[in-house]
């Protein structure tokens, strides 16, 4: 199986993943100039080699109308920031936060900002006196979560990619919306950090899709430890966005100081990362380092691997019993039975039993450490008086469900993936419930649904 492996030894940033899958490729200059003919407003990306503890990456380097986020001096903001300077700025961060300063200075592009209702203006934006230290052309425009996405929906890429791009964004805001106790809707980007991961998150998504990994699989995240300062106090690391957008997701702490991953690196890790876990057996094709700014002790890189993983299959236990004399009602009650007391499949094949009388077949699949209470309920609900077992061998691909907000209603896909394929289906019963309430047939459903994926 194609598989990408992460390494998040320390941390992720969208810029790091975006340099470490560039290194993948046979060509990243040509990447490059299509993500720039793309035309995010005012962006502009370029590589860079980078060393880090004698290894040597790719570094991103995204301008905004000029202005590449990270180019701030310290001395600007006065010797309190200083030390929070030191310790963060050691990602390439471009992320959108809320309260800019809020995570580190390190991170000084990354912004978000709420509205507070104000009597006399409607609302104010917090937290940007760092963009007042740049080119004052810069105007302070902040962009809501549907301003995001019709800049997304404007760009010349497939409908995969704007799809997860607003995936991605939606984990932020509705991350950022939990952390500071506001709607979704009232969550804002500014203008320039907004560009700026824009511009990652497409980069990543469209670098995913070029590659086609079948699988991608992660480390736990090191997500640095201490606190870090911002105009509202001191707060912990991870973030408060950050820690909500990986809530489930193995991450653990160290000895440096500092925010490794940032909302933007979790939210792509949270949105394409199928598991978490050690790294597999697998033969290792190519290798990308994506570098981040500062030095440390330990190589500050997110490290990414592209290559082939064996198809495991899993033992399963097969049961199977005989009977001639139940109904077909019977046994298919006992079949709901069965299923409930945890088999994963139960089928039936019709048999021809001793005095030439016709019979039913039951197979049942079960793991191990659900056979006695299948077999308890085999026995409960049938009228065999024994069942046979066999250990197998079962190979499954990979499933999940996609949950699709059509203008049409609700749809649930089901999608599958493994050993050199995949493929969707519909769930029947919504594209019937659909079909019925629009009078139409089932085909004229899915061409709709598809030609707006």
């Amino acid at each position: 199986m194609r598989t990408l492996f992460i390494e998040c030894g320390m941390g992720a940033a969208g810029d790091m993943l975006t340099a470490a899958l560039l290194e993948l490729l046979p060509d990243p200059d040509t990447f490059l100039d299509e993500l720039n003919a793309l035309e995010i407003p005012g962006v502009i990306v370029k590589r860079t080699n980078s060393v880090k503890c004698g290894i040597h990456g790719t570094r991103v380097l995204i301008t905004v109308d000029g202005v590449e986020e990270e180019s701030l001096d310290v001395n600007e903001y006065g010797h309190h920031y200083t030390h929070i300077h030191e310790q963060e700025d050691h990602h390439e961060h471009k992320n959108v936060h809320h309260h800019h300063d809020e995570h580190a200075h390190g991170h000084i592009h990354d912004h978000l900002h709420h509205h507070e209702h104000h009597e006399h203006h409607g609302h104010v934006h917090h937290c940007h006196d760092h963009y007042d230290h740049h080119d004052h052309s810069h105007p302070h425009h902040h962009n809501s979560l549907k301003e995001i996405e019709e800049i997304v929906q404007s760009l010349k890429i497939s409908n995969k990619v704007k799809n997860d791009v607003m995936s991605v964004y939606k984990l932020i805001a509705e991350a950022e919306s939990r952390a500071h106790n506001l709607p979704v809707t009232e969550v804002h980007f500014h203008e320039v950090g907004a560009m700026d991961a824009i511009a990652d998150i497409t980069a990543v998504a469209m670098l995913i899709e070029r590659i086609a990994p079948e699988q991608v699989l992660a480390s736990p995240i090191h997500v640095g430890s201490g606190q870090v300062r911002c105009a509202h106090g001191i707060l912990p690391v991870p973030a408060p966005a950050t820690a909500y957008i990986l809530e489930g997701v193995p991450i653990y702490g160290g000895k440096i100081k500092g925010e490794l991953c940032t909302p933007t690196g979790a939210a792509l890790l949270r949105h394409f990362v199928d598991s978490f876990g050690e790294m597999p057996v697998m033969k290792v094709e190519r290798i990308g380092y994506g570098m981040g700014k500062k030095d440390f002790e330990a190589a500050n890189c997110v490290r990414i691997m592209l290559g082939e993983t064996e198809e495991h299959g899993e033992e399963i236990l097969e049961l199977k019993f005989n009977v001639d004399d139940m109904s077909a009602e019977a046994i298919a009650f006992a079949m709901d039975s069965i299923f409930e007391a945890g088999a994963v499949e139960v089928f039936t094949i019709p048999a021809g039993m001793k005095k030439s009388r016709p019979g039913t077949l039951v197979t049942v699949l079960c793991h191990e450490e659900d056979r006695d209470q299948v077999l308890q309920t085999i026995f409960k609900h049938s009228s065999t008086i024994g069942v046979r077992e066999l250990i197998c061998k079962r190979y499954v691909l990979e499933r999940s469900i996609t949950e699709l907000d059509t203008p049409y209603g609700f749809v649930r896909r089901k999608d599958s993936k493994g050993f050199g394929v995949r493929r969707s289906k519909y769930e029947h019963d919504d594209l019937a419930r659909l079909a019925k309430a629009m009078n139409l047939n089932l085909d004229e459903l899915k061409n709709r649904i598809e030609n707006l994926i």
